[in-house]
């Protein structure tokens, strides 16, 4: 009886042992380090943190793949045609694919969740938070991703790593804060039902009074997305070297644009290479960073053309073009006719 109890408890502490090796010590960081983002998204937009979190893990290999380390994207999501920020070419299921690049991996957290509210995963929000499983099997009926093992890949990083208890912990949270609130409540209810002392006010100044103009209507100021849209109705977009340009007008400054689009100014001038730099009317203002390389191997400048503007005129970084052509920081200004290369060549291929 003893050595049959002996056998049970060595079995138990094998499949015990054999759990844990299931459990990547990268996961379990990754997951310690962006659950409390991935439950926010669930308050705010519905999708189960299991899921978030599950789909984050496998897109990216927990944030060690290519697209996670040099993209900062960690759901895998492609260009979209309503997609005017920056972009990755990688290889997936065909060479060179457009994927969305972000610039912090925060972004690309946000980004999922906003994915998500397309009416095309609208049948995704009938199914309840808990059922981790449901929401599976319905992403991948969505379309959200063409691997047929796409839904039990999710459900076993869920399972393997306890990713479900994460809705309970949401819901404990929740259950709490209304507990807390109600006993306020009911302390405010309480202080109310006691009787008032009456309270004698002798005054030996006259009441002043005051005349004014009725207050005028509240207008609600525009929304981060309307400011947005309405930029571009007077900012056509263009295209050079695949990455998305307007043009200034005489009233912007890198300063208004950057709050109209929502972003940075500094960022925005580092996109442009325009640290220092005054927005004139005509310039160029890119939407995300140049590339490192031209659409064509070179150009010619012409006489009084700087660096800046054949920089701006052909969507490469300016670092990249002095690299290529052996320039240092003094150049700037094109003084005769020049060949300037766009990317790298070999020496005794051109020069």
């Amino acid at each position: 009886m003893k050595k049959h109890v002996l056998t049970c408890l060595l079995a138990v502490a094998a499949v015990l042992a054999a759990s844990a090796q299931k459990q990547n010590e990268t996961y379990l960081a990754y997951i310690e380090k962006w659950k409390e983002t991935a439950l926010q998204n669930q308050a705010d937009y519905g999708i189960p943190a299991s899921i978030i979190m599950a789909q984050a893990l496998l897109e990216s290999g927990a944030g060690q793949s290519e697209l996670a380390l040099k993209a900062k994207n960690h759901f895998g999501i492609k260009c979209t045609g309503d997609w005017f920020g920056g972009v990755y070419y990688y290889d997936d299921e065909r060479s060179g694919e457009c994927f969305r690049q972000y610039r912090d991996a925060g972004e690309s957290f946000k980004d999922h969740a906003l994915f998500l509210q397309r009416p095309r995963y609208a049948s995704c929000f009938e199914i309840a938070i808990e059922d981790y499983e449901g929401w599976a099997y319905r992403l991948r009926e969505c379309g959200y991703a063409t691997d047929k093992q796409y839904a039990p890949k999710l459900i076993k990083i869920i399972e393997d790593y306890g990713l479900a208890e994460l809705a309970q912990e949401s819901k404990a949270e929740s259950r709490k804060s209304k507990d807390e609130s109600q006993k306020s409540n009911a302390g405010s209810q309480k202080s109310k039902d006691r009787p008032l002392k009456a309270t004698v006010v002798t005054r030996t100044e006259p009441i002043a009074t005051f005349t004014h103009d009725p207050e005028p209507p509240y207008v609600a100021p525009p929304t981060a997305r309307e400011e947005r849209d309405s930029f571009f109705l007077s900012h056509p977009r263009y295209r050079q070297n695949g990455i998305v340009y307007v043009v200034a007008r005489d009233e912007d400054t890198y300063a208004n644009v950057a709050f109209r689009l929502n972003v940075r100014e500094r960022d925005l001038r580092e996109d442009n290479d325009a640290l220092g730099l005054t927005l004139k009317k005509g310039d160029r203002i890119y939407l995300s960073s140049k590339r490192t390389t031209g659409a064509n191997v070179y150009v010619w400048t012409h006489p009084g053309q700087t660096l800046w503007e054949l920089s701006q005129e052909e969507g490469v970084q300016e670092d990249a073009i002095r690299r290529y052509n052996g320039l240092d920081n003094s150049v700037r200004k094109f003084t005769i006719r020049q060949k300037i290369y766009l990317r790298k060549v070999k020496d005794d291929a051109v020069r």
